[in-house]
C-alpha cells in the first residue's frame, strides 16, 4: 500500500512536470528559439560619435585576445576606448597601452578609478568614472564591454546601426561564451538556457513588456538614456549590473533590445568545475533580491521541472508503473528537445541535451551555496572583492 502511494505521488508530479514544460514550450516567449539576433538594419547617412568604456580588473592574462579586437573597429564614425583599470595587481594598465601602441587603431585612453566609496560596487564605479571620461566627448552611444569580450571588426557598426534603424535606447548581445573544457560544454549552454528562460529575448524588444534584461558583456547605450536612467548612479548597488542598467532603461521610458551575438565572444576560460561555480554562484541570490522564500521556490522548481522527469522514469521501471515511466519521458523529451537550439548554437553534440537534468542539479546547489555564502556575511565576491550585502551597503550610505 505504501509503494503504490509512493508512486502515486511521484506519477503526479511527473504529470505536473510535463505540464510545465508543455507551458513553457508554448508559453514563455519562445525562450528556447535562439534567432533573435540582430534585428535587419540600414546604415545611417552620418555615424554618430561612440565611446567605448571598459571596466578592467585583473585582465592582463585575457587582454591580449580581446583589447585589439576592440581597437581595430571598422567604424566609420569617430569613436575613442577608454579602460578603466580598477586597482589590477597585474600590470593590466600598462599592458593596455603596450597592446595599442603595437596594434594602433582606435585611440586608448588608460585611467584609475581609485577606491569606490560606500554603496557602490567596484565593477560600475570603474564603469561611472569611464562614463564621465567619455560623456566630456559628447558621444551619441556609449559602448560597455567587458575586457574579456573579443569584437569581430564590424561589431560597433552593426550595432549602431541596429539601434538608429530600431529606435533603441539599448541594444545588448549576449557574447558566446568559451566551450571548450568538458565542464565548459557542461555548464556554459545550460547558463544561456537559463537567462534565456527567465528572460524571453523577445519580450524584452516587445513594447509594452515589463521583461527586461542585458548581457553586460556587449551593451550599446545611448547618452541621452543613460541620463535619463541615471546611469551607472541608479544601479550602484547592483552586482548584476547588466539587468539592473537594462530595467533602469526600461523604466526611463527607453527602449531595450538584447539577443544571442554573432562575432562577439567571451574569451575568458573556465577550465574547471570550481571556476564556473564561481561564477554562478557569485550572483545567483542576488538574482533571487536574498529572498528566502524566493530560494526556496527556485529550489522547488528546479526539482520540480528539472529532476522530476528522470526520477519518475526511473522510480516508474522500478515499480513497473508505465503511466510513471511515460510520463517522466515525455517531460524529459521535452526539456531535452527545447535545450536542442542553444546546444547547435554553442556547435555541441546533442547527446548532452538528456543530461540538462544534470546540469540543474549543479545549478541548483550552486544557488543554494550562494544564499549559504551570503547567510554568513560574505555577499558578492569578484576578482578579490567582496561586495556588501545590500542591508549593509544601506546603512553605510
Amino acid at each position: 500500500m505504501g509503494q503504490t502511494a509512493h508512486v502515486s505521488a511521484v506519477v503526479w508530479s511527473a504529470a505536473v512536470s510535463l505540464a510545465a514544460w508543455l507551458w513553457l514550450l508554448l508559453f514563455q516567449g519562445w525562450f528556447w528559439r535562439t534567432d533573435v539576433r540582430l534585428p535587419a538594419s540600414r546604415e545611417p547617412d552620418g555615424w554618430p560619435d561612440v565611446c567605448v568604456v571598459v571596466p578592467a580588473r585583473d585582465e592582463a592574462a585575457v587582454l591580449p585576445a580581446s583589447l585589439p579586437s576592440l581597437l581595430a573597429q571598422d567604424y566609420p564614425g569617430r569613436a575613442e576606448v577608454f579602460l578603466v583599470d580598477d586597482g589590477s595587481t597585474d600590470g593590466t594598465g600598462d599592458l593596455a597601452r603596450e597592446l595599442a601602441r603595437r596594434r594602433g587603431g582606435l585611440p586608448l585612453t588608460v585611467v584609475p578609478p581609485g577606491e569606490p566609496p560606500a554603496g557602490w560596487t567596484g565593477k560600475l564605479w570603474a564603469v561611472r568614472h569611464g562614463m564621465e571620461l567619455a560623456l566630456a566627448r559628447d558621444p551619441e552611444y556609449l559602448l560597455l564591454t567587458d575586457a574579456d569580450i573579443a569584437h569581430a571588426p564590424d561589431s560597433l557598426r552593426r550595432l549602431v546601426a541596429a539601434a538608429g534603424t530600431g529606435g533603441f535606447d539599448l541594444v545588448s548581445q549576449m557574447a558566446r561564451l568559451r566551450v571548450e573544457s568538458r565542464w565548459e560544454r557542461l555548464v556554459v549552454p545550460a547558463f544561456v538556457y537559463f537567462f534565456a528562460q527567465l528572460y524571453p529575448f523577445r519580450r524584452i524588444s516587445r513594447p509594452g513588456s515589463r521583461t527586461a534584461a542585458a548581457a553586460g558583456g556587449c551593451v550599446l547605450l545611448r547618452a541621452d538614456a543613460a541620463a535619463r536612467a541615471r546611469i551607472p548612479d541608479a544601479v550602484r548597488h547592483a552586482v548584476i549590473d547588466d539587468v539592473a542598467v537594462a530595467r533602469a532603461v526600461k523604466r526611463s521610458g527607453g527602449r531595450v533590445w538584447l539577443g544571442l551575438a554573432d562575432g562577439v565572444d567571451s574569451v575568458r576560460p573556465y577550465p574547471r568545475l570550481g571556476d564556473l561555480w564561481r561564477m554562478v554562484s557569485r550572483s545567483a541570490y542576488a538574482q533571487l533580491r536574498h529572498s528566502p522564500p524566493l530560494l526556496a521556490g527556485t529550489v522547488a522548481g528546479l526539482t520540480l521541472v528539472y529532476l522530476v522527469p528522470p526520477a519518475a522514469v526511473a522510480v516508474g521501471a522500478a515499480a513497473g508503473s508505465p503511466p510513471c515511466v511515460l510520463l517522466g519521458a515525455a517531460a524529459w523529451l521535452v526539456m531535452a528537445g527545447t535545450y536542442v537550439p542553444m546546444l547547435r548554437y554553442y556547435r555541441q553534440p546533442l547527446w548532452l541535451a538528456p543530461l540538462l537534468p544534470v546540469t540543474a542539479f549543479l545549478y541548483l546547489l550552486m544557488t543554494v551555496d550562494s544564499a549559504v555564502q551570503h547567510r554568513r556575511g560574505r555577499g558578492a565576491a569578484w576578482k578579490g572583492r567582496t561586495y556588501a550585502r545590500p542591508e549593509a551597503a544601506a546603512e553605510e550610505a
